[in-house]
């Protein structure tokens, strides 16, 4: 479990440092996204990573592992927008932003090493394409909650799935050696 949690870390703290730098250069302009728009684009995210598992040919200079650092960035984001509310515009400074990236990383920290109890690192036997098929997966579910007005009658809710896609695209990193 330590090298779980020192590989976790280290693969979080290059995607702080991104959502960061990308904080100062464009401030908190994604505030005022909706969920679902942060969810298509998490979709879109997944989706090219699937298509360079999948095509030899790749047209634009972004690795799987750019595109890992998005999905777990926008679903940050996402949290964020589930806790504070969509806002008209942007309205939290770096320091805000970046506390609460902290919170919802942690939360979902937690919940990793709970579930890695549990499972007793059964991930570490995933290939990268099948992280990369169950993130396809829980963002399908979350259209349909959103779809829904986020009404579920037996299921986990939207923050649950994105904490979930966070974890599995930390694996993803962590396999793709980006720790």
């Amino acid at each position: 479990m330590q090298k779980t949690l020192k590989q976790y870390d280290n693969v979080t703290t290059k995607c702080k440092s991104l959502f960061e730098k990308k904080l100062h250069d464009y401030g908190s302009a994604w505030r005022i996204l909706r969920l679902s728009s942060l969810t298509d684009q998490i979709f879109i995210k997944a989706q090219r990573i699937r298509g360079l598992q999948q095509n030899s040919v790749q047209m634009i200079d972004e690795s799987q592992s750019d595109e890992f650092i998005g999905i777990i960035n926008y679903s940050i984001m996402a949290l964020i927008q589930i806790e504070k509310g969509i806002s008209e515009i942007p309205d939290l400074n770096s320091k805000q932003c970046m506390e609460l990236y902290d919170l919802m990383m942690n939360k979902t920290r937690d919940l990793m090493m709970n579930k890695n109890h549990d499972y007793g690192e059964a991930w570490r036997e995933m290939r990268v394409s099948s992280l990369t098929d169950l993130i396809l997966q829980k963002l399908l579910r979350v259209k349909q909650i959103e779809d829904n007005q986020g009404s579920t009658l037996v299921s986990e809710g939207i923050d649950a799935n994105y904490t979930d896609i966070i974890n599995y695209a930390v694996f993803a990193l962590i396999h793709l050696k980006l720790q």
